[in-house]
């Protein structure tokens, strides 16, 4: 039996979700663009996927969107707040996830918007003051993106801090939260966000699916064209199996929260206690007591067998990761770590935990690692 520790690549499909899924495939195969009954019927899976969302976010069912996944979501968010609301600077930091840097650069590289790094503490860490200061000049119409936690190291940020930092600036919040949704509870009326983002393979939902809240006081243009689908916003026939097994997963996901947080919290306390306790040279990345439960980032020291440990973790039935899982399977270290830790010559491995581990299977992994360092 193989030991799953990459849960903040992907995780597993709940099978209740798997069972929501499918039968919508087996019974619900209109379109639903179509006024006929079958459409309808679709068309009213959707909708009420839209309010479970809307629900668990305590915000407005057209401010809901559903997309491929959180890569679309951001690229959607970042993109059209400069091509349709005016932005002419992005203020982020170094270790946003790769579709959020990359869209940056997309960005930069036409010249229609600034993009501005926020400086970032030994911890990993962004640096509030200085985020302070870069919003201080109001020169230009900003839009601030910082995810909500860090996938490779877990630290967390403080997303109503941020967002009422960027509301008395007169700036905009984007914040991708594809780890976190379904982890803590998000509350839109309160917490001032004009775009967030979501993945429902982070939750124990399909992958291929996603969505993304836009502000009503944002009126933004199609993303994808071709159709009316979303309300004019996402042009192509909707995912509706997808959809339907996203708001089902998302609906376990927060019914189940605390008890979920709980469970997870003690693997993670008592892995890193393990480790300390059998292996005292090894050190964590970031910030873990300020950080997502569920991500432990783990720096071994250097040795001859540094770089095949994560092979030998999965040849002996172990899956962790190397860095973010968004680099097509090649171990090409991570941008995060590198970051902070720049010259470092030791090993980093990244476990992330779920509710469906044990105890016994944390002490089986650190067991099988004293042979591996």
């Amino acid at each position: 039996m193989r030991i799953f520790l990459d849960n903040s690549a992907t995780t597993p499909l709940d099978p209740e979700v798997l069972d929501s899924m499918t039968e919508v495939m087996r019974a619900h195969y209109g379109n639903p663009s179509s006024i006929h009954a079958e459409g309808r019927q679709a068309r009213a899976l959707i909708e009420t996927a839209r309010k479970t969302v809307a629900n668990a976010l305590n915000c407005s069912i057209g401010e809901i969107f559903f997309t491929s996944g959180g890569t679309e979501a951001n690229n959607m968010a970042l993109k059209n707040s400069v091509r349709d609301l005016g932005v002419k600077r992005i203020i982020s930091s170094p270790l946003e996830h790769h579709c959020v840097l990359h869209s940056l650069e997309s960005i930069e590289a036409t010249g229609a918007a600034e993009v501005v790094m926020a400086n970032i503490d030994e911890r990993g860490h962004v640096d509030l003051n200085h985020l302070r200061e870069l919003l201080a000049d109001k020169s230009k119409k900003t839009l601030v993106s910082l995810m909500h936690a860090n996938n490779e190291i877990g630290n967390l940020l403080p997303m109503e801090e941020v967002a009422t930092l960027c509301a008395d600036a007169g700036a905009m919040f984007h914040c991708d939260t594809v780890q976190t949704m379904g982890y803590y509870p998000i509350d839109l009326d309160q917490t001032r966000v004009n775009f967030l983002s979501g993945s429902a393979h982070k939750f124990y939902g399909p992958k291929g699916v996603g969505f993304i809240y836009v502000n009503n006081d944002n009126i933004i243009k199609p993303y994808l064209d071709g159709g009316a689908q979303e309300r004019n916003m996402r042009g192509g026939t909707e995912n509706i199996y997808g959809i339907v097994g996203l708001a089902k997963a998302l609906e376990k996901a927060v019914a189940e929260r605390e008890a979920r947080a709980r469970h997870i919290q003690q693997l993670k306390d008592h892995f890193q206690s393990r480790l300390r306790e059998k292996y005292p040279e090894v050190t964590f990345n970031g910030d873990p007591a300020r950080g997502h439960y569920k991500v432990l980032s783990v720096s071994f020291p250097e040795s001859p067998k540094g770089d095949l440990l994560l092979m030998n973790l999965d040849l002996h039935g172990i899956s962790a990761s190397g860095g973010s899982a968004c680099s097509s399977g090649i171990d090409v270290g991570s941008h995060v770590v590198g970051h902070l830790h720049p010259d470092s010559k030791r090993h980093t491995i990244r476990f992330s935990f779920s509710h469906h581990n044990t105890l016994e299977e944390i002490d089986t992994v650190i067991d099988k690692l004293e042979g591996m360092l």
